[in-house]
């Protein structure tokens, strides 16, 4: 009987599969494939040179410079200078006065000042990117991270990141620097925290989700069509530097912060989640610090 040979013998597939079953991928690489490497590659592939998408860039670029300018030196309210004399130019002159005395003359000068501060963001964040949304992009405001259906499967990974956050906060409350900074309203010696530290919260979170609108809404949304992935990048740049005057610790993580934030909101078309997220942050910063005081218990 003739030998088998080579040409005659079937060779089983002996693939990896075969022999050890389905190839199982990790949470680290699914994690990286759906929030990387699948958001760069659906937003390059969406992105389109023309010049609608030169033109849609560039008007969000003068929008943000424009807005950013408005809060920074509109927001003071130490200094509102600005307003008084703008509604007493118009015949506003008693509500000029009140506005003076609020911000400059009352014994809740300090809570006014800084809620003198979030109104001005939340108009500066607001305002100007939906005007231009609307009258100039002819656009739904909901397109640009206004969107609910499909953001709740996300919610673990948000979670998880502030699991990741919590500890670095409680850690870092325990600097000088962190002491100094936070909390944004101090509750006078002796006095209640209610209600003015829990109006001031309402207010403040609100600022959070006006910002998260502005930079990971308008910015993100808006010069994704044109530049893609990249538009994470851009936003990060002007969003990291809103942190200057905080810890530079602080100022760092904004870096990382601003990115995860862009990419979640270029996955999910939301910034909803981002905006819990902050905002679970902040608090957490805040009640630190509370605590660092003896005001919590």
């Amino acid at each position: 009987m003739d030998e088998p040979t080579a040409s005659t013998l079937t060779v089983p597939d002996l693939a990896p599969e075969s022999v050890h079953g389905p190839v199982v991928e990790s949470w680290r690489r699914r994690v990286w494939r759906t929030y990387v490497t699948d958001v760069r590659a659906s937003a390059n592939a969406r992105a389109v040179v023309s010049r609608e998408t030169d033109r849609k860039m560039v008007v969000v670029f003068l929008t943000v410079a424009v807005a950013l300018t408005l809060n920074n030196f509109l927001s003071d309210g130490s200094n509102p200078a600005w307003l008084v004399s703008s509604l007493r130019t118009v015949g506003l002159g008693s509500v000029a006065n009140r506005l003076h005395d609020g911000l400059l003359v009352s014994a809740h000068r300090d809570w006014n000042q800084l809620a003198f501060w979030a109104v001005v963001m939340l108009v500066t964040y607001v305002v100007p990117p939906v005007v231009v949304i609307r009258l100039v992009f002819r656009e739904r405001v909901r397109d640009f991270g206004l969107r609910v259906r499909g953001v709740f499967p996300h919610v673990r990974l948000y979670a998880v990141l502030f699991g990741i956050a919590a500890p670095l906060i409680l850690l870092a409350s325990f600097s000088a620097s962190f002491q100094e900074r936070y909390p944004f309203y101090h509750p006078p010696a002796g006095s209640s925290l209610w209600p003015y530290l829990y109006l001031w919260w309402a207010l403040y979170w609100m600022q959070f989700v006006a910002l998260e609108f502005f930079f990971r809404g308008f910015m993100v949304h808006g010069l994704a069509p044109r530049l893609g992935w990249a538009a994470i990048f851009a936003m990060v740049v002007p969003y990291n530097m809103l942190h200057y005057g905080k810890p530079m610790p602080e100022a760092l993580a904004a870096i990382v912060g601003g990115v995860v934030l862009g990419t979640l909101s270029l996955k999910t078309r939301s910034i909803w989640l981002g905006a819990a997220l902050h905002i679970s942050i902040a608090l957490t910063m805040d009640l630190c610090a509370l605590w660092h005081l003896g005001r919590l218990f």
